[in-house]
């Protein structure tokens, strides 16, 4: 007999996908208007440090370093921001699959505990859908408040 423990993955395929692509949206919206041009700024600042013949092969390095230190904090803070929503999502989904649980422990048949854990998992993913365009917003202040 299927447990609602077993099975959560193949239910929340569908919605898993919507939520991955709105997220992607936001990772390449960021990339576009954000990232892009941090890398622009890292790769001729780095060709800058190349281009000093006076300096020691250390100062150079460290040169070049300094000038990925934007770019790896940007990425670190999105990256964090990605892992914090994804704890948030899988939280949720647990929870949902908790109440399948106790549903399918309590008697009732597969298809209503399938129908419960499709709507919960539904919920949490339209709730966390909402949640992206702040986090995105967020995000851009974050990026642009990083000194170049």
């Amino acid at each position: 007999l299927w447990t609602p423990s077993e099975r959560p993955g193949e239910m929340a395929e569908a919605h898993q996908t919507r939520v991955q692509k709105v997220v992607e949206e936001m990772v390449q919206s960021l990339e576009r208007d954000n990232i892009r041009n941090m890398q622009g700024r890292m790769f001729k600042c780095s060709a800058d440090c190349c281009g000093r013949p006076s300096d020691s092969m250390n100062q150079v390095h460290q040169c070049i370093e300094r000038c990925h230190t934007p770019l790896a904090q940007a990425q670190g803070l999105v990256t964090s921001e990605l892992e914090k929503f994804q704890d948030r999502l899988t939280r949720c989904t647990m929870h949902c699959n908790d109440k399948a649980k106790d549903l399918f422990d309590s008697g009732s048949k597969e298809p209503a505990v399938r129908s419960l854990m499709d709507r919960c998992v539904g919920s949490c993913v339209d709730d966390h859908i909402n949640l992206v365009p702040s986090m995105t917003r967020r995000l851009k202040e974050s990026l642009d408040s990083i000194p170049q």
